[in-house]
């Protein structure tokens, strides 16, 4: 089986005026980015206007939600906005859910927050429901990609991941944390690849990968600032963190190149920087074209 193609995505966290998130969308797609992507935080703007918005002054990049909390919507509901948004941005949408982690936001939008059975429940209830609904052409409106936008479904637990490798066109994999001792975190992204292998049975071949790399370091920098992974990587010294699968480090030339080991090894071809990483991140993606 050929490789699949790589492809490169970036998360944009800030601009909240018009010109400030169209220019950084702007950017994005002139450093060779393959899809600009929204969080979905309160706090923080509405994903789906500032797709819509950043529609308006791109031409080639794709447009997705990362990650879509699903606690928040209703599948009908969502199907309404997934298709009316896929016709506003030309057939550009790709879909990008999570199960929602963030206690402190569900009870800010005045919702009960559900244990993480039910919150994977829901998840799953929604992608199946989603399908049915955007892929019936009865359906009010179509969206403009048949039968449905590519969904994503990202996370780090082994329900999920199983829920993706069932359900979803993408599988997002939001990190990979030592399992011992012993590990740096590759054994254990080696883990979850071969969960989701799998889980996917006939569908495997047909999944794209995708792992979420929450920097990217200069060699030349010899004391990098990590505190703001200290949320994510609990408890792990700073050489751990650096020798994390997310935590790229090096030139441009050897980053590519431990990209096309993670496409080798584990079959990792899609790569998701956050914007504190764009620019730094942009001369790799040049190098892998």
């Amino acid at each position: 089986m050929p490789l699949r193609q790589f492809r490169f995505g970036v998360s944009l966290f800030t601009g909240v005026s018009r010109g400030g998130w169209q220019n950084r969308a702007r950017r994005a797609e002139e450093l060779g980015y393959d899809v600009v992507l929204a969080p979905d935080h309160l706090g923080m703007p509405a994903p789906f206007p500032l797709l819509a918005a950043a529609a308006m002054v791109t031409s080639r990049v794709r447009l997705g939600t990362y990650v879509l909390n699903a606690g928040f919507h209703r599948a009908a509901l969502l199907a309404r906005e997934v298709a009316s948004v896929d016709q506003l941005v030309g057939g550009r949408l790709e879909l990008g859910l999570g199960a929602g982690y963030a206690q402190h936001e569900y009870e800010a939008a005045g919702l009960p927050f559900p244990g993480a059975g039910e919150r994977l429940d829901h998840l799953a209830g929604t992608v199946t429901e989603l399908r049915r609904l955007l892929g019936d052409d009865d359906h009010v409106p179509v969206p403009v990609q048949r039968p449905t936008p590519p969904i994503m479904v990202a996370g780090q637990g082994d329900r999920l991941l199983r829920i993706a490798a069932q359900h979803a066109d993408i599988v997002g994999i939001a990190g990979a944390l030592p399992r011992d001792g012993g590990d740096t975190g590759h054994a254990a992204l080696a883990d979850k690849i071969a969960l989701v292998r799998d889980a996917a049975g006939g569908r495997w071949p047909d999944l794209e990968l995708n792992l979420l790399v929450q920097t990217v370091l200069s060699d030349t920098d010899r004391q990098p600032d990590l505190s703001f992974l200290r949320g994510f990587a609990p408890g792990l010294t700073d050489d751990q963190i650096l020798a994390l699968p997310g935590v790229l480090r090096g030139s441009a030339a050897a980053i590519a190149d431990t990209l096309r080991g993670y496409r080798e090894t584990y079959g990792l071809t899609y790569f998701t920087v956050t914007e504190r990483s764009m620019a730094a991140f942009a001369p790799v993606i040049a190098r892998l074209r």
